[in-house]
């Protein structure tokens, strides 16, 4: 229980870091200030340090893999999120992502501080060596997916931001806010694959079964569907701008809808997740 207590204060302070982070990337964009940016992105890596601590507590503390349940798999998810948008930010010294993604990290982190915190034992079905492949992998692939949005509401407001010198600065032209966005998809793309398949190698071990139409299962299928017609109407038709953008978003829409209301409105052999 000890380190379910230090997992717990950790939460909260990984919680407020993270808010923090996002206040100061506010900060950098509304009064131009460079130095907010660079603190912002020093505070989102510290709370991504506190927030790899904090699982790793909780992974000892429950004596397994913290992947199991909604608050779990939330936390992770923001996790995942704040790692894939800080990767991006520094490879492409782009703060303004920070400031465009710190909001959606910190809703998905207040998300998991709604749900329950209890340590339950693991059901039959999850006691596989398989959770770690399947569900790690689906963390990375909403991370990504996650940081494509935002490059796409980036994109989608870039002509309606008038001109001005800081953005043009600090915000890229629209062909590479594209081609970002395309990489973070094809990102997304290859683990959410990496998630089916070993979902798939895990259900026939658990269930007998490779594929039962559960509805997670379904709603996965078409998340990879849409981001597939995505990446092809990209590479065999030259398929970008504007109509790549409002595809990019429309397929976030489906990772929320497979992983918060699915749980919520189509119960199946994935409630417990």
């Amino acid at each position: 229980m000890g380190m379910l207590k230090v997992e717990n204060t950790l939460f909260t302070i990984v919680m407020l870091l993270y808010f923090a982070s996002m206040i100061l990337y506010f900060v950098f964009v509304a009064v131009r200030n460079d130095k907010a940016a660079k603190i912002a992105v020093y505070l989102q890596a510290a709370g991504l340090v506190l927030h790899t601590v904090a699982l790793i507590c909780r992974g000892i503390g429950a004596g397994r893999l913290p992947l199991t349940n909604q608050y779990e798999f939330a936390t992770s998810f923001a996790w995942g999120m704040c790692l894939v948008s800080l990767i991006f930010v520094l490879r492409y010294k782009f703060p303004v992502l920070g400031a465009f993604s710190a909001p959606v990290t910190f809703l998905i982190i207040g998300y998991a501080a709604m749900q329950s915190k209890e340590v339950h034992e693991l059901m039959p079905a999850l006691r596989s060596s398989w959770l770690g492949f399947h569900v790690s992998t689906a963390i990375i692939a909403y991370g990504a997916f996650g940081v494509s949005f935002v490059l796409s509401v980036i994109f989608l407001l870039r002509d309606r931001m008038r001109a001005h010198g800081f953005l043009d600065e600090h915000i890229p032209d629209k062909e590479k806010l594209d081609m970002i966005s395309y990489r973070s998809v094809s990102l997304g793309l290859l683990f959410l694959t990496f998630t089916i398949v070993t979902g798939a190698i895990w259900a026939e071990r658990a269930w007998g079964s490779y594929w039962s139409w559960d509805p997670k299962e379904t709603w996965s299928l078409v998340t990879w569907i849409v981001y597939v017609v995505y990446l092809h109407l990209r590479i065999r038709r030259g398929w970008n701008g504007r109509a790549a953008a409002i595809f990019a978003v429309a397929g976030f829409i489906c990772v929320i809808f497979t992983y918060i209301g699915v749980n919520t409105f189509l119960p199946g052999i994935h409630s417990y997740a």
